[in-house]
């Protein structure tokens, strides 16, 4: 079997000139029979990546969907990280290539196909049932190892079995963070024919959804413990994917543990992190709104593309539902948020049933199916369902955008009174040492050619200014500017969440719209692409 976990997008695979496949979806991990294909000795893999646009404008022409972030139109025919067309953060330059791994697998005895960890939490006592699938019978063995990396027990395949001395996992500020390790074996006349693993958290972790006099609560609660969101949306670490690494991501998350976060949100228009992003996330108790791979854009799928779709949205369920970290599976990023009053075109009115039953349906069943002990929702910020209402502050969370992009002051926010604030944020300058990075001397002005080419918000630049100009003197010099911009951003942020945070109990999440830039950019990042922190993130 010939395995791609990760192509993007649109390519062609042959075997010693033998065609393969055809994929077409950078979000889906591949696996083909390969035996007839193979030959004895030397074998010549080839994959031909081929561009996008062609296909998208042809889509877009036939049906227009809505696009109001700088990205090239209709991205939302097609399965790859829509950011990489452009936002208004990001560069439009689109990737391609091999960017997962690939490996020739021999299948030569039983194989597991699924180890799936359920946990049962009843009276102080907790039970384990792993339940082991594999293609061909063979006998089984399951071994739990306990945090300390000493203490091991054999355990029953399929069965429920209760943990000594339970060690329960806790969000960061409420306690440790114990993993257990949970290891399936498949057993035959040669010994271990193949095995699988899984390193796991005791706990519950649900989301409160109660009516109440303000209207219904948004409320992460872990073992019993309500708790307060504190963090930070956190976007692709780099519009080049070869850029990214284990490393890399370590060193961001642990500057968010550094700055007392205990919560982090993967936004929906990227892709489907590594597993090791969540075991970092697992190691630093930081809790996870995980969208999934879906933002902004009205969806429209052919047969073909919602085939896609079902088994992307499994395949990395299946993939990362066992981390403790992951505490809300949410199914897109703004489609109603950006498409709810758009009723009434002739194109929302066809394309809207057809998200309503992607996301509060199709997705829905999957995640129920898959992961039914992570809560679901169809969509951030949460409405009531089928397009009903999504600016409405007190249903659950919200994203705010008042401050910024409509120009209002600082003191706005309070006027309102949000029960989980999911995305709000004020622009900076990345750091000094950054922008001379990517300048030459006589492009250190904020209105030059290259430094609005690295601003992806249309006038912003100036907003910045104007924002400035109600709080401190003008800057005598550039590298001042740029300073200012960045205390200037802390203040926004710092007035927010105060009221926020005075507001506890009403309110119970605040996360900052963004951590970490793609590129070295203008933008809301509290850490810019370099990992040097803002005055925000300090």
């Amino acid at each position: 079997f010939l395995r791609f976990e990760g192509l993007d997008t649109f390519c062609d695979i042959e075997l010693n000139g033998k065609h393969i496949a055809y994929t077409d979806d950078m979000h889906v991990t591949y696996e083909f029979d390969v035996t007839d294909a193979l030959l004895s000795g030397e074998n010549v893999l080839r994959v031909t990546c081929r561009e996008i646009h062609t296909y998208i404008k042809k889509k877009h022409k036939e049906l227009p969907l809505y696009n109001g972030i700088l990205a090239l139109a209709g991205f939302g025919y097609i399965r790859k990280a829509h950011c990489m067309l452009g936002w208004d953060w990001g560069p439009y330059l689109p990737d391609m290539g091999i960017w997962r791994a690939v490996s020739l697998i021999t299948k030569d005895s039983a194989r597991i196909t699924d180890l799936k960890i359920e946990q049962k939490h009843e009276q102080g006592k907790v039970f384990l049932t792993p339940l082991v699938t594999a293609d061909a019978s063979a006998e089984m063995r399951v071994t739990v190892i306990c945090p300390d990396g000493k203490t091991q027990y054999t355990i029953p395949a399929n069965q429920m079995w209760e943990v000594p001395n339970p060690e329960l996992w806790w969000p960061r500020g409420l306690g440790e963070q114990p993993l257990y390790t949970v290891r399936a074996e498949l057993i035959d006349e040669t010994g271990v024919c193949d095995a699988a693993e899984r390193r796991i958290g005791l706990r519950t972790l649900d989301l409160i959804r109660e009516k109440d006099k303000w209207g219904v609560s948004f409320t992460h609660e872990c073992n019993g413990v309500r708790f307060f969101a504190m963090g930070a949306d956190y976007i692709p670490e780099d519009n080049i994917l070869s850029r990214c690494s284990q490393e890399r991501s370590r060193q961001l998350l642990t500057l968010c543990a550094d700055a007392n976060f205990n919560a982090i949100r993967v936004w929906g228009g990227g892709y489907y992190p590594e597993n090791y992003f969540f075991d970092i996330c697992d190691e630093l108790g930081l809790v996870v709104f995980f969208d999934l791979a879906f933002a902004c854009t009205l969806y429209y799928p052919d047969e073909k593309m919602l085939a896609n779709i079902k088994t992307e949205v499994r395949q990395n369920l299946e993939r990362l539902r066992h981390h403790p970290s992951i505490a809300i599976i949410c199914g897109n990023n703004e489609v109603e948020h950006c498409n709810a009053r758009r009723g009434g075109t002739s194109i929302a009115d066809r394309c809207i049933p057809v998200n309503i039953e992607l996301f509060e349906e199709v997705i829905a069943d999957i995640a129920k199916e898959v992961c039914p002990e992570i809560p679901y929702i169809h969509t951030s910020p949460i409405t009531i369902g089928r397009f009903v209402d999504p600016r409405n502050e007190n249903f659950g969370d919200t994203h705010y955008w008042d401050v910024w992009h409509q120009n209002k002051p600082f003191a706005e926010y309070r006027k309102h009174h949000f029960r989980y604030l999911s995305e709000f944020g004020f622009q900076s300058f990345p750091s000094e040492k950054t922008i001379q990075a990517i300048t030459l001397p006589e492009d250190r002005n904020i209105f030059s050619r290259v430094m609005e080419k690295h601003q992806r918000n249309t006038g912003a630049n100036g907003k910045i200014i104007n924002y400035l100009s109600q709080t401190y003197l003008y800057p005598n010099d550039f590298g001042t500017l740029i300073y200012a911009s960045q205390l200037l951003q802390a203040e926004a942020m710092r007035y927010g969440v105060e009221h926020l945070r005075r507001e506890r109990g009403r309110c119970m999440g605040t996360i900052v719209w963004q951590l970490n830039d793609c590129w070295p950019v203008a933008s809301w990042s509290s850490i810019d692409y370099y990992g040097r922190w803002k005055a925000l993130h300090y």
